[in-house]
């Protein structure tokens, strides 16, 4: 008999890419593991292809799935999708469109930004597709797609479209607001018109020029806010939608059925309806102007990249497609033209403008060997390169994406204005229901009551509330990418601005972190070459800074052959050399073993600011090299201006104690931990409290993870680069003061942005509802309301745009 599996109905299939599978018991267990969570019904994973079909119903799902996977030891990969978004209006459009996405198989994680009109997706790599997920967005009502290079400028278009549509709609709407304003300021006016077309021609024609405006111009209020309002989720285009038609229908029964309304009644409201239509287009004008400046710093990084570059092959000069090169092309640079992408010389000498890159003006000299960064400036020297890096990979092109991710991200302060914001449509739209019935109730007739209630759905801004931190967010991240300062996670932005103090790295941060070794002191029976020979064999593998000091100074020495080379990060490094053991690091390196005559030029040499490498050969100590790194010229000052924001600096260092007191003198911080290993470096930052750490190394990742903030020094590691929060481009410390100056800026700016959108929304509502008028007060017209609504969301991008002038000094001061 075989066994028979019951028939199961609904089932959803995922696919999942394990991260970590190297042979077939892998697969095996992981197939186990996945078929082991309830409501799963298949599992079947690939090698070849290290992918895992799953098919599943409930309860299972997609985070259950990828949960068990991780606890398995085999996590799945995650993938990050960008789409291009139209028709979001305000922050409740935001709000639709992030559920939309994550209600979707596999998504984890999606951030609409209204600003950029992108929304940004976080989900495991390969359960959904980006057109997928572009297509459930556009089922809601917005148009989506996913953003890829080719795209067309939407902005371009959108600006285009606006500006076509405000120009038609003020032109058509300028006879409405003479005819019937200018009778109200004038009465000789009034009298004209009544005495020569006549009052009832003046309407009919007031009507058909408003109804051209509602039905042209107009019409993407009513084309995107009645399904939203169908839906039963109403957005600003729904506001504006209600209140421009109750507007018109009003004066449309007034003209053409008037013995349906009282005598007292009979007022039309056309110019009212066609203004409104007119002062939100120009103002969303203003708004996608302003947001193109606010997105100004990506696309002016896009632009640095040539479109073509010229090929040397087989001795032929070809100019080609900068996507149709690969690794290994070699790129001839003409004086003054940009490189084209990362690279190696290997041939010609010049100085190149790296500016754009660490924000230094001073160019740098290139000759053979030397690396070369895509988008910067070659200076009056031709130059010959190897591309090593192209496409995603380039320096370029990562500062892009990390200055695209960190502009669409939120953060925590923006959790509040989320709840917000998803009631506020729905409690206008009460609001000014109440509001027509208390008047029709207490007030003096119907056209009253409309006045007010059309007041209160037009003044209603939401836009400015959904704009408030997303702008200033893209304005400052990118502002900080011109002054060289990368911050590769949004957040980082506010949790930089609530720092208490500041701790450093010594090596490459602080100093040089190219140290030259200044003594060689061999120990009995050894010679100083000797001495250097070996140290430099066991090195040889070695990344770190002092570990090329010492091949350095080696390098006009015979090379001697190391074997079963091993390394202890904050130790040193070990290897057999010529059949002896060979260590080389600190004295901790040593295991005990005693320095004898050495240990008191030891001390001295750390006093003077030197660091000691010992040298132990078989069991007994050999000889002792000191090596000194100078400090960075800027140091000091980044200290200085750290002071001057309330900050104190610390040092945490793995170095020798009397080495690191040395510098912190020179340095002017007093406070100073040395001799700490990477563990340790992490319990030192965190003991920090409320802290950022600035370190370069590969043994600084663990303390740059596990501080509030981790800060990279750009010419750092990749391994630390990829741990921070953010990367300081030029290697300069006094980026860090740049980084936590721009950072509180742009949250002080964030707090005028929401303190504004909410004060402008609880002050001017109740105005619009006519609280005032019992008292003797004003009530808004509904031209004003409308022009007080543009000009929130306008006042809020105006004042992010401010953020494009903060200059670098300024973080000093």
């Amino acid at each position: 008999m075989t066994d028979q599996q019951p028939i199961r109905t609904g089932l959803r299939s995922l696919r999942l890419h394990p991260d970590g599978m190297s042979c077939a018991s892998c697969v095996a267990r992981t197939e186990r593991v996945l078929a082991a969570v309830p409501g799963v019904a298949e599992a079947r994973v690939s090698l070849a292809d290290e992918s895992a079909d799953i098919r599943y119903s409930d309860p299972a799902t997609p985070e259950a799935l990828a949960e068990a996977l991780a606890r398995a030891g085999y996590p799945a990969r995650q993938e990050r999708l960008t789409l291009s978004v139209e028709g979001m209006s305000c922050a409740s459009c935001t709000g639709r469109v992030e559920r939309v996405l994550k209600a979707q198989p596999g998504v984890i994680e999606a951030t609409a930004n209204l600003a950029s009109r992108r929304a940004q997706v976080t989900l495991w790599e390969g359960a959904a597709t980006a057109a997928a997920l572009a297509q459930a967005v556009t089922k809601a009502g917005f148009a989506a797609s996913p953003l890829t290079a080719d795209a067309p400028d939407r902005r371009a278009e959108e600006m285009a479209m606006l500006r076509r549509d405000a120009w038609l709609a003020a032109l058509l709407t300028i006879p409405v607001f003479l005819v019937e304003m200018g009778g109200h300021l004038v009465p000789a006016f009034h009298h004209w018109i009544a005495g020569t077309i006549g009052t009832q021609t003046s309407w009919i024609a007031q009507f058909l020029l408003t109804s051209l405006v509602l039905a042209g111009p107009g019409r993407r209020f009513y084309a995107k806010g009645v399904p939203a309002l169908l839906r039963g989720a109403p957005d600003m285009n729904s506001l504006v939608a209600v209140g421009t038609f109750a507007a018109w229908a009003y004066s449309t029964v007034a003209t053409f059925a008037p013995g349906l309304l009282p005598a007292a009644a009979r007022s039309v409201y056309f110019e009212a309806a066609a203004v409104i239509v007119v002062l939100i287009l120009l103002g969303r004008l203003m708004e996608a102007r302003a947001r193109g400046q606010a997105g100004a710093a990506i696309a002016g990084l896009l632009r640095l990249q040539p479109k073509t570059a010229r090929v040397s092959r087989d001795g032929t000069e070809t100019e080609v497609p900068i996507e149709s090169i690969g690794p290994g092309a070699i790129l001839l640079i003409r004086p003054g033209e940009r490189i084209p992408l990362d690279g190696v010389v290997v041939a010609g000498e010049s100085a190149v403008d790296e500016s754009m890159l660490t924000g230094e003006a001073l160019p740098v000299a290139k000759a053979e060997g030397a690396d070369v960064t895509g988008g910067t400036v070659n200076g009056t020297g031709a130059l010959t390169m190897r591309a090593t890096r192209v496409g995603a990979d380039t320096v370029l092109a990562r500062i892009v994406a990390m200055v695209g991710e960190a502009q669409g991200a939120k953060l925590p302060v923006q959790a509040l204005v989320d709840r917000i914001t998803l009631r506020f449509v729905p409690v206008v739209m009460g609001v000014a229901a109440l509001t027509v019935l208390v008047w029709l109730l207490f007030g003096p007739g119907l056209g009253e009551a409309l006045v007010a209630g059309v007041s209160v759905l037009i003044i209603a801004c939401p836009c400015a509330m959904g704009l408030a931190t997303p702008v200033s967010i893209m304005v400052g991240t990118g502002r900080a990418a011109e002054l060289g300062v990368l911050f590769r996670k949004g957040e980082a932005l506010q949790r930089l601005s609530e720092i208490e103090r500041v701790g450093f790295d010594k090596t490459g941060t602080l100093t040089e972190g190219r140290p030259q070794v200044t003594d060689v002191l061999p120990g009995e029976g050894l010679g100083r070459e000797e001495l250097l020979a070996l140290a430099a064999a066991v090195e040889a593998r070695s990344e770190h800074p002092l570990a090329g000091a010492i091949r350095r100074a080696a390098e006009d020495l015979p090379p001697l052959e190391a074997e079963g080379f091993s390394s202890r990060p904050g130790h040193g490094a070990e290897a057999r050399v010529a059949g002896r053991r060979v260590r080389v690091g600190s004295l901790r390196m040593m295991e005990g073993l005693d320095p004898g005559p050495l240990g008191p030029e030891a001390a001295r040499l750390e006093a003077e600011g030197r660091t000691p490498v010992w040298l132990a050969l078989d069991d007994r100590i050999a000889g002792l090299i000191a090596v000194a790194d100078r400090v960075k010229p800027t140091a000091r000052a980044a200290v200085e201006a750290l002071g001057r924001l309330g900050l104190p600096a610390a040092m945490v260092t793995g170095d020798a104690p009397g080495v690191a007191r040395a510098i912190g003198r020179e340095l002017g911080i007093s406070d100073i931990h040395a001799g700490v290993l990477p563990g340790g470096k992490v319990e030192e930052v965190t003991a920090m409290g409320r802290a950022a750490f600035v370190g370069d190394g590969i043994n600084d990742a663990p303390a740059l993870a596990a501080a509030e903030v981790g800060i990279a020094i750009g010419t750092g590691t990749d391994v630390a680069i990829e741990a921070a929060d953010v990367v300081l481009m030029s290697g300069d410390p006094v980026g860090v003061a740049t980084a936590v100056a721009l950072s509180r800026r742009t949250m002080r700016n964030i707090r005028q942005n929401l303190a504004w959108a909410f004060g402008y929304n609880v002050a001017l509502i109740p105005v619009a509802a006519g609280v005032l008028v019992p008292f003797g007060g004003p009530q808004l017209s509904p031209m004003l309301a409308a022009g007080a609504m543009a000009f929130s969301s306008v006042f809020v991008l105006t004042n992010a745009l401010r953020l494009r002038r903060a200059p670098a000094a300024e973080a000093l001061a």
